[in-house]
């Protein structure tokens, strides 16, 4: 009996001092936890490097900024490129009709053909831009005169049969231009810049 208490009095002993150590670790009144909390306080100081992190990450973003905006300024560019060469294609055919070697016997590439328009548009020279991205597209638009309104009114129709770059029929050029878009962290892709001219042939 007397053996069973002593068991229970050391066992409420070990007891008493498991939940005193636990209180001391939670209060960190514990010296193990007190030095390892004071060692992470000094490496919590110590900002030996931390401005080369904050420069990459920083930089990172940065950088990402100013390529996107060098990007968005290349597709402006081909965008005003592209209307500008459908203008000067529209304009180099629209002299250069059925009669325009009659009319003007000395002018180049009289009579052009689309695929003469197309390969003069291809031929412009602009910095930067790569010719081979380049598609241009001609077709001529047969006009038909209404008056019965009282007013004159013209509809345009394709012309697909006969001779269609006579004077009085509408030019139209299309240009294409495949824009490869690359900004960073931004998946690649490939805008088709497009613009129209519409002229009427004069010769």
């Amino acid at each position: 009996m007397i053996a069973k208490n002593v068991e229970k009095g050391q066992e409420g002993k070990t007891m008493r001092d498991w939940k005193r150590k636990f209180a001391t670790v939670l209060t960190l009144r514990d010296p193990g936890v007190v030095a390892v909390i004071s060692r992470l306080r000094r490496v919590a100081a110590v900002d030996n490097g931390i401005a080369i992190v904050e420069m990459a990450l920083s930089s990172a973003v940065l950088f990402a900024m100013f390529f996107g905006v060098f990007e968005i300024s290349l597709a402006s560019y081909t965008s005003h490129y592209v209307a500008d060469a459908a203008r000067e294609g529209a304009r180099f055919a629209i002299v250069r009709g059925s009669t325009s070697c009659a009319n003007t016997p000395n002018l180049s590439n009289c009579k052009a053909s689309t695929d003469t328009i197309a390969a003069y548009v291809k031929g412009l020279t602009y910095p930067g831009i790569n010719s081979a991205n380049l598609t241009v597209n001609v077709s001529y638009l047969t006009g038909t005169a209404d008056t019965s309104s009282g007013s004159l009114l013209t509809t345009w129709a394709t012309c697909s049969s006969g001779t269609c770059n006579v004077p009085g029929n509408m030019v139209n050029v299309n240009v294409t231009y495949a824009f490869g878009l690359s900004v960073p962290f931004v998946p690649r892709k490939t805008i088709n810049v497009s613009s129209t001219s519409q002229m009427v042939v004069q010769q």
